[in-house]
């Protein structure tokens, strides 16, 4: 059993870590609002139809037919959420059925009811939520206002449906509805633009990153490389009279190329180092895989250790783990004291089996953490093998 105390127990995997959110709740909140609207006024007709006197029938009608609308106009809303990324070109094939079922509707429910308003809402409501460019939408909304507005004041004058109503109430519905329709696509609308703003700067600080680490690779590459290709020219003129020092630039060419290839390994560190708590729940799910029974204690705090110099660590061992281990158990250990992180990992060895864990892997172990001030520490117990390392915690700071 696992035993996975601290932060590492909710850890992600691996590579989940996304720092990309999406927008689907304020998606969902601008539907909603749209649908609010929309129901909130076939509630209001069916309660003036119900005022008047109406069957029960024609309220059936007007309160189912005004749901089924209602649904007919999500189709239109999913079709809007992708305006963006549409093609050129209005898709009238999606709008068959919305505008089908809105004319139906309110045509119907107008003339059961009496009411040039209600005839016209459910078309106008269609003509409302279409993408329209924006200068466009906006003449469209106010010619939706003023037709409602108008035909509430007709109702009000000529229908019996509007007796016993403030003549100012069915012309408040027509204002309503093109106006706080469209206020909540222009909110969509808004945050769309944000969202896609965030991902292109995200995107530009990636390129200006990527540039960056150019430069520095090729400025760092190019010195050395001019350094070496002198010393190597200066060797191939001395040899013939001077092998003594031309063997000399050669040796001063390898220990120029040496330095290059660490300058180029620590300035990929500096651009890929990962947090420690991905690097431990890496190695734990690595020696899971494996079929060992890990035990892991985590300081809670573990993004906060020098991941440069505990990183390539944490690798090493584990690999060395895999490679050499033969055991069924691994420990996992990184605790914090008042100045220092200790990082320890232990695994059982069969008895009498060969260790191969003292190759160049820890050598390289020890090089780094001594570059890091560090303590290396590599012990073989009765049954255990165990690799301890303590380094400041102000290392990453030093480096």
């Amino acid at each position: 059993m696992t035993r996975v105390p601290s932060a590492l127990a909710a850890a992600p995997a691996p590579g989940s870590r996304q720092l990309a959110r999406g927008i689907t709740a304020t998606w969902w909140y601008t539907v909603t609002a749209v649908l609010f609207i929309e129901l909130m006024l076939v509630g209001a007709w069916t309660g003036i139809a119900a005022a008047v006197d109406l069957s029960g029938g024609i309220l059936l009608f007007i309160g189912l037919g005004g749901l089924l609308w209602c649904a007919s106009t999500l189709m239109l809303l999913l079709d809007y959420r992708d305006r963006l990324d549409a093609e050129p070109g209005v898709a009238w094939g999606r709008l068959a059925v919305p505008f089908v079922v809105a004319v139906g509707y309110g045509v119907t429910a107008g003339l059961l009811v009496g009411s040039w308003q209600l005839a016209a809402m459910p078309v106008v409501q269609f003509f409302v939520l279409l993408s329209w460019p924006r200068g466009v939408r906006v003449r469209v909304v106010a010619a939706a206002t003023f037709l409602l507005i108008a035909l509430a004041l007709v109702d009000s004058a000529t229908s019996g449906v509007g007796v016993g109503l403030p003549w100012w109430m069915p012309v408040i519905y027509g204002a309503m509805l093109p106006g706080m329709s469209v206020s909540s696509l222009w909110w969509w609308d808004v945050l769309v633009t944000l969202d896609r703003a965030r991902a292109s700067e995200a995107r530009l600080a990636a390129t200006q990153e990527r540039l960056r680490v150019a430069t520095d690779v090729h400025d760092l590459q190019g010195h050395h490389l001019q350094v070496v290709a002198l010393q190597l020219e200066l060797a191939e003129r001395l040899l013939p009279d001077d092998p003594e020092a031309g063997m000399q630039q050669l040796h001063a060419a390898r220990i120029s190329v040496d330095e290059a290839r660490q300058g180029t390994r620590d300035l990929a560190m500096r651009f890929r180092s990962v947090p420690l708590g991905d690097e431990l729940a890496n190695a734990r799910d690595l020696l899971t895989a494996a079929g060992l029974q890990v035990d892991a204690a985590i300081d809670a705090d573990a993004d906060a250790a020098p991941a440069s110099a505990l990183g390539p660590v944490i690798r090493e061992t584990t690999t060395n783990v895999l490679r050499h281990g033969g055991g069924v158990h691994a420990r996992l250990v990184l605790t914090r004291t008042a100045d220092a992180w200790r990082y320890e990992i232990a695994n059982d060895v069969a008895i009498g089996a060969e260790i191969e864990h003292d190759g160049s892997g820890l050598e390289g172990v020890r090089r780094r953490i001594e570059e890091a001030h560090g303590s290396l520490d590599v012990r073989r117990d009765a049954d255990e093998f165990v690799v301890a390392v303590t380094v400041p915690s102000t290392s990453e700071e030093a480096r």
